[in-house]
């Protein structure tokens, strides 16, 4: 099958200007976007993979997690492959990161939507690595869910334009964001994303009347300051207080080995949280909640 021609790029000459999310990449022919996801073939910015799923699963939908939206029931999860950041304490390296083409399988739109469906989940959730460097495949996914009357979960870093947030949250009915930090220096640098982006899908998704849930890894030494979470939880307050925000704990993965975050950790942060939002969360932890 010929890769389909992506949405939000425009021509540069013989490079081709992706303006899905910050990184903005001006790629040259042949070659590939940050994402990997999205490459410029003879002027064109196409998508070599469109619709590989990379793993499938009927979850607990607080495993996403979303705790307040259709609580107790079973969602059917999709994974792709890849990611427009470069967290180096990724949790689902083996496919955000490695990008390994062999391990996925090309699903049609209609045909995912139709499996969601048996299953008996009544939702069907675009998640595991990042959802939205596919975002043409996962709003098809979408549109026929919909169609066959299941809730649309997406969980994402946010990392994307303002056209393509409208695009997908127009069809989403619950997400669940990362926000990584607060310290956007360290966002930059070290995760190569944007946190002003994310913030701004955070708002978009509220606007949109999406339910949104927040969550952030608390990595210890790096983003596990007092300051950093209570100036999260203020701009969520801002936007509304009841949104649920989730605090789970960093394991080592991929380049981090830095010992997981302890649970005095975890409930010294909620307890900053819980001053300006209403549901505060612990994630990753047993016997916590």
């Amino acid at each position: 099958m010929a890769a389909p021609e992506a949405r939000y790029w425009r021509a540069e000459g013989e490079q081709v200007r992706c303006g899905l999310c910050h990184h903005r990449c001006a790629i040259a022919p042949g070659r590939s976007g940050v994402c990997r996801a999205r490459k410029n073939e003879g002027g064109r910015l196409v998508l070599p993979y469109y619709g590989l799923v990379s793993a499938v699963a009927v979850d607990p939908i607080e495993k996403k997690p979303l705790y307040h939206f259709l609580p107790g029931s079973a969602v059917y999860s999709v994974g792709y492959l890849g990611c427009n950041l470069r967290c180096p304490f990724c949790q689902n390296h083996h496919i955000a990161q490695d990008f390994n083409a062999a391990a996925a399988a090309y699903v049609d739109p209609e045909r995912l939507a139709r499996a969601a469906l048996a299953s008996g989940a009544p939702s069907l959730a675009h998640t595991y690595s990042e959802p939205l460097i596919h975002i043409e495949y996962v709003m098809a996914v979408m549109r026929e869910a919909r169609a066959l009357g299941l809730k649309n979960v997406l969980v994402s870093n946010g990392s994307v334009a303002s056209e393509p947030a409208r695009d997908v949250l127009a069809l989403c009915d619950a997400v669940n964001l990362d926000i990584k930090a607060w310290d956007p220096l360290w966002y930059s640098r070290e995760l190569g994303g944007d946190r002003d982006e994310a913030l701004a899908f955070a708002r978009a998704a509220r606007e949109a009347g999406v339910h949104l849930e927040v969550t952030t890894l608390v990595v210890p030494g790096r983003n596990d300051r007092d300051e950093d979470v209570e100036a999260i939880a203020a701009y969520l307050a801002e936007l509304d207080p009841e949104i649920p925000y989730h605090l789970s704990a960093y394991h080592p993965a991929w380049r981090y080995r830095e010992p997981p975050t302890p649970v005095s950790t975890l409930r010294r942060l909620k307890a900053v949280a819980e001053r300006r939002l209403r549901f505060v969360h612990l994630g990753n932890v047993p016997g916590e909640r």
